[in-house]
């Protein structure tokens, strides 16, 4: 039977806050040097490999788009004075824009300004990707602040053959088979969307680097979208390989947790992150596929149908914060990204430990005294590991996985996998399958 997997969570959240915080300021879009920079500082932890497709390379339905590049953007009254300025916040410009340099009237330039009516204070992140457009993004008082007067507006950008540039770590298990975890790396300066994703999808690589596990692990940091097709693309006579698959998005606040399923929505990883977080003791939500939201609808497009899911706390477009600049550093903290890694640690654990087995001593109950797996008085309350024992081994029939047993019992996994693990060790149990065993690693 295989070893318990367990992952170090001591100040592990702190970890990842810090990580979080280091990449925050960076502009980044679906293309361009940001990635490429948010990239570097992650290998400073994890080897990840760096993947590009020129401008112009076919994915699918899709064409790899132009790098974009920005350097400098402001609005300058007619004093001089800038009344709105990128180097002050990455989501003053429209992510994506084209270059301006010239002056408007007030009228004019309120047809490139967005703002947010129901929260005046927040700057809302905007995007161009696919459409030739430039403006700016600012708070709804400060656009109310704007006197009648000609303004100079300048984005100092460019749009030119270049590359989408991914990362991608691979952590060798045992058998072929792989867990997908992916994150988005496109957004700017967004704490929770995602920069928590990033950072918790970095620590989890890095505490893995060194550990022998049964499945291999594939880290994915792709451009949102864009990203994930270019992967599924140069990646599509190995996506079979994936059996279980997570997108790690706004990981960093305390709603939640959420689940959103896969397509099929029975598979095992849905079956294994609702039974941790009906377990985490927390308030978890459990919802349905919908073709809208993160890269899970790549991965769950009807030519791959791919069992991945998307585990968030708080769901994206349900908080005020999402997509403004109100979602800032304050808007995470390192309890919550710790409470997060712990549950996606136990995830990981489940689907490592997870096996079927076989009683040895299946005509009734074997005795568990004489073998020192049970109390030596009789009468009182059966404690939770004692019922968990009796649940393997009347469940251990070669039929149900130990996921299977929990369910059933109503039982955290991890009370039976370490029943089950007491219960092996005195030869009562016999592994008859593991996952994936089919598909051992040369």
């Amino acid at each position: 039977m295989p070893q318990p997997y367990t992952l170090k969570r001591d100040q592990v959240g702190s970890q990842i806050y810090d990580l979080a915080a280091r990449i925050f300021p960076i502009c980044r879009s679906i293309t361009g040097d940001g990635v490429r920079e948010t990239l570097r500082l992650l290998r400073e932890h994890v080897p990840f490999e760096v993947h590009e497709l020129p401008t112009g390379t076919p994915i699918f339905d899709w064409v790899v788009p132009r790098e974009w590049s920005i350097r400098d953007a402001y609005i300058k009254d007619s004093s001089g004075n800038k009344v709105v300025d990128f180097a002050e916040s990455n989501l003053h410009v429209v992510n994506y824009s084209v270059p301006v340099s010239r002056q408007v009237t007030l009228s004019e330039l309120r047809n490139h300004l967005h703002t947010l009516p129901d929260q005046p204070d927040a700057i809302p992140y905007r995007t161009s990707y696919y459409h030739d457009d430039w403006g700016f993004c600012l708070s709804h008082n400060r656009m109310l602040s704007l006197q009648d007067d000609t303004y100079d507006v300048h984005i100092d950008s460019d749009h030119k053959e270049g590359f989408l540039t991914y990362g991608e770590y691979v952590h060798n298990g045992e058998l072929a088979d792989e867990f997908l975890i992916s994150s988005h790396i496109c957004h700017p300066s967004l704490a929770n969307d995602n920069c928590s994703g990033v950072a918790l999808t970095t620590q989890l690589a890095k505490q893995l680097m060194d550990r022998k596990t049964r499945f291999t692990y594939r880290f994915l940091l792709a451009p949102g979208t864009i990203g994930a097709i270019a992967w599924l693309a140069s990646n599509r006579e190995h996506v079979d390989r994936i059996k279980y698959g997570l997108v790690l998005a706004m990981v960093g606040d305390g709603g939640g947790p959420t689940y959103k399923k896969s397509r099929r929505g029975d598979t095992e990883i849905d079956r294994a992150v609702a039974h941790v977080l009906n377990h985490s003791g927390l308030d978890p939500k459990i919802i349905g596929f919908s073709p809208y939201g993160y890269d899970e609808r790549q991965f769950c497009s009807p030519g791959f149908n791919l069992p991945v899911g998307l585990f968030q706390r708080s769901a994206y477009a349900s908080i005020p914060e999402y997509h403004t600049s109100n979602d800032n550093l304050s808007s995470i903290g390192a309890n919550h990204l710790g409470i997060s890694y712990g549950m996606i640690s136990e995830i990981i654990e489940l689907v490592e430990v997870n096996a079927f087995f076989q009683n040895t001593s299946p005509y009734c109950e074997p005795q568990l005294g004489k073998r020192g797996l049970y109390t030596n008085i009789g009468g009182d309350e059966a404690p939770p590991d004692r019922m968990a024992m009796l649940w393997v081994l009347n469940l251990s029939d070669g039929k149900h996985s130990l996921l299977d047993i929990a369910e059933r019992a109503g039982l955290p996994f991890s009370s039976i996998s370490r029943a089950a693990r007491a219960l092996h060790e005195q030869g009562l149990l016999s592994e008859i399958a593991s996952k994936g065993a089919s598909n051992v690693r040369p």
